[in-house]
């Protein structure tokens, strides 16, 4: 397919999802599998139009998931509930690490021992499939800012974290076969890795986000007021943290996740939102002092309530455009029984155990581990890491072994989970 005919593809598809919003709403299966199956249908497994290969576009799908992923983790990020407690963010913080290290161990074992890959590859794998996908899972992620649900806030806090705490086990594998500068560096790989990269990241992210809403504020405040463009102001942000924390070698995901979290909390904080049992309101929905004080009596705008808008449109053509690829990717004819084995083994049994272990001893309700246990969804993530490890010099035959792994585990992830999202959280979880 030319550029031309892809011009057509993609603005077909945004005409048809815009205009069906509600006929999609309404249905029992997500926006995800309808991309899925125009891409299935145009690519190899069908009509054969086009094929897109990750090891021959490698480089270009990595910046595609790699640009999609950040916005999608800002955009989480900024819903986070206001102001930041412990006692909230207990689960998220759990499943982003403790049942993140469990799932790599399961998903590395069952490589090793079952499917027969080598021990680094194995580790390698494990880090590709352990994270949540924060693009795909928009059905049971935060619908808005002041969203208090508790499964949609546990799922896109953890969403919003696992992607950068998923990069050392990358490392780790890519280390273990030779392929990165860690490879017999245990220590190296401990302290620089996994300790150095996940606080500075957190660093990063917290000082240029509350920098950013101290600075924007204050330009909103004096006399003459200035005038923010805040669509901007929120895709620099994300630039800034992201370039300076992979500059220092911190995890650069993790470091726009938390920017957009300290943006959102500064914001409101200064603004002075009156607080109810759940923590800050929005300005929109609570009057601030700041706006009870003005002339206007309206609370001033903030970079991350007007910039979501923007992200989240931005959010839907990277799926819309990614999962397209995806379906381009993949030839059912070549499917493999390793991959089959691997995609029932994480969602049946890797992913529940690694819930229920990382959330043992907490106060999350049994209806909580259950529902967090079943939407693990796999998607852009694993895809960025996938390639990452490709253009990281991975062996053109282990490089086909794990793309088949890794391709048809996403699928399948955005079929079984696309279908009983919503029967699920409108039944089993209704609050």
């Amino acid at each position: 397919m030319q550029s031309t005919h892809w011009f057509i593809l993609i603005g077909l598809l945004m005409l048809a999802r815009g205009m069906a919003a509600t006929t999609i709403s309404r249905s029992p299966f997500t926006s995800a599998i309808v991309y899925l199956g125009v891409g299935l249908v145009l690519g190899p497994t069908v009509l054969n139009l086009f094929h897109f290969e990750p090891s021959d576009e490698s480089g270009l799908l990595e910046v595609l998931t790699e640009v999609a992923i950040l916005v999608s983790l800002f955009s989480a990020g900024i819903k986070m509930p206001v102001p930041f407690r412990r006692a909230n963010w207990d689960a998220p913080l759990r499943l982003a690490w403790i049942s993140m290290i469990f799932t790599v161990v399961l998903v590395a074992a069952f490589g090793f021992f079952v499917l027969g890959l080598p021990v680094g590859a194995a580790i390698l794998l494990g880090g590709i499939l352990a994270p949540t996908d924060p693009v795909l899972a928009t059905d049971v992620q935060i619908r808005h800012a002041g969203d208090t649900d508790r499964l949609r806030f546990t799922l896109t806090c953890e969403a919003g974290m696992n992607d950068g705490s998923a990069a050392p086990f990358v490392f780790l594998g890519l280390g273990v076969l030779g392929l990165d500068e860690t490879a017999g560096q245990p220590w190296r790989w401990l302290f620089v890795d996994v300790f150095w990269a996940a606080l500075a990241a957190v660093a990063i992210g917290v000082f240029f986000g509350a920098v950013t809403a101290r600075l924007t504020w204050r330009l909103r405040m004096i006399k003459p007021r200035h005038d923010i463009m805040d669509d901007l102001v929120g895709l620099g942000l994300i630039a800034v943290a992201y370039g300076v924390a992979t500059l220092v070698h911190a995890w650069g995901f993790l470091a726009v996740f938390f920017a957009a979290v300290a943006l959102r909390q500064t914001e409101l904080m200064m603004a002075g939102a009156p607080k109810d049992q759940e923590g800050l309101l929005e300005p929109d929905t609570g009057k601030s002092q700041v706006a009870l004080d003005s002339d206007s009596n309206e609370a001033p705008m903030t970079v991350s309530t007007e910039s979501l808008v923007f992200k989240e449109h931005l959010e839907r053509l990277s799926e819309l455009t990614l999962v397209v690829l995806l379906g381009g990717m993949i030839s059912l004819q070549e499917i493999s029984w390793q991959a089959v084995f691997m995609a029932a083994f994480l969602f049946f049994i890797a992913r529940p155990v690694a819930v229920f272990l990382g959330l043992a001893g907490s106060a999350a309700p049994l209806r909580l581990k259950a529902m967090t246990a079943w939407f693990g969804i796999r998607g852009i993530g694993s895809i960025y890491y996938l390639v990452f490890a490709i253009e990281a010099g991975l062996a053109p035959d282990l490089a086909a072994q794990l793309t088949n792994i890794v391709l048809f585990t996403i699928m399948l992830s955005i079929v079984v989970h696309g279908l009983s999202v919503k029967p699920l959280m409108n039944t089993v979880w209704r609050e």
